[in-house]
């Protein structure tokens, strides 16, 4: 891939995204940058299509970009773009009540936002409770042998669980109880809080380990739903006015959007894009529901670890070199004011 067919390729990728149609030798010969003939441009074009990157749809069309190509063109022919500074202070005014938004409404004004700029679907999946902290934790008994955990986050967050128990706790045990967790817990993440820390703490009970021991367990069961990630989708209806995509994929995935939930979660570093009609992916196990489409992650990180990823879903013929600095943005920004908050905090 020597650089003129680098600049081929982009010119074929740019093209076909501006007009939808295929692109032949003669629509890139006209284009100023490049200074070669049609003839060499033929040339390249079967190269480039004997690797992969480009794809004939008839005999007698042009050439338009597979997967692959659209690959190599954002690694390699983008160049970094990057959004205007302008464009940047147009959008910093969105933020401007910045200091009373929570996480939940800044993922949530992210996505709206990016949604409406990119007329893509935009998704986010929250990682946020990761980072809560323990600040509390009650029994509160409901009924005959019945109780229920109340667990409550520094962040403010609140979630019960009920526990049926095979005996009744008296006042003493629900005093124990109540004062032991606050002692060993208060203050530890919800992260933190393994089954060998459970295990630990249910035999230091000694006399109280077999009656409190399904509290214990139940509260271990309460800080798992409170790590689950939570997904949130927004702009699904641009995906609808999109001739390229297919509206019965479309339901599908708006009846079934948790099926992206693997593919956010993945592993990654930066801004990665992934494709439908990779089958496999990168990692041997990506799976689409919306054929013909790809999908743009970034990740927003919190004392140096991945808080959340953020993403845009959208037809495969898509303007990368515009859409991809717009995502880079919301993710630094998401990131920088989750940092201030942290700091203001201490």
């Amino acid at each position: 891939m020597d650089d003129r067919k680098l600049r081929i390729l982009a010119a074929v990728v740019d093209e076909y995204v501006t007009t939808g149609e295929p692109v032949g030798s003669k629509a890139i010969a006209a284009l100023p940058d490049i200074n070669v003939s049609s003839a060499t441009i033929r040339n390249d074009m079967a190269v480039l299509e004997q690797l992969g990157l480009l794809e004939q749809p008839h005999t007698s069309a042009g050439r338009v970009p597979t997967f692959q190509g659209y690959q190599v063109y954002i690694e390699k022919c983008m160049n970094g773009a990057k959004l205007p500074e302008e464009e940047k202070q147009r959008l910093d005014h969105m933020f401007t009540d910045e200091s009373v938004l929570t996480e939940d409404v800044l993922i949530q004004s992210a996505t709206t936002a990016l949604a409406e700029i990119t007329k893509c679907a935009a998704v986010a999946v929250n990682a946020m409770p990761q980072f809560s902290v323990i600040s509390k934790v009650e029994v509160i008994p409901t009924g005959k042998r019945l109780y229920v955990i109340l667990l409550i986050t520094s962040e403010g967050s609140i979630k019960n669980k009920a526990c049926r128990l095979e005996f009744d706790l008296n006042e003493e045990q629900l005093s124990y109880f109540t004062g032991y967790l606050t002692e060993h817990l208060s203050g530890v993440s919800l992260s933190e809080l393994s089954p060998e820390m459970v295990d630990q703490l249910v035999t230091a009970m000694g006399a109280y380990m077999v009656t409190l021991a399904p509290l214990v367990q139940g509260l271990y069961e309460l800080s798992r739903d409170m790590m689950r990630s939570e997904l949130t989708v927004n702009g699904t209806r641009n995906l609808l006015t999109c001739n390229e995509l297919e509206p019965q994929d479309i339901v599908e995935f708006m009846e079934h959007q948790d099926v992206i939930m693997p593919l956010l979660n993945d592993t990654f570093s930066g801004i990665h894009v992934m494709f439908s009609d990779d089958p496999k992916g990168e990692n041997g196990q990506q799976t689409f529901v919306i054929g013909n489409s790809s999908m743009i992650v970034g990740q927003y990180q919190k004392d140096g670890r991945t808080a959340g990823r953020l993403g845009l879903i959208g037809p495969m013929r898509l303007n990368y070199a515009k859409v991809i600095p717009y995502l880079q943005y919301f993710t630094d920004k998401i990131t920088n004011l989750i940092s201030e908050k942290e700091d203001d905090s201490i």
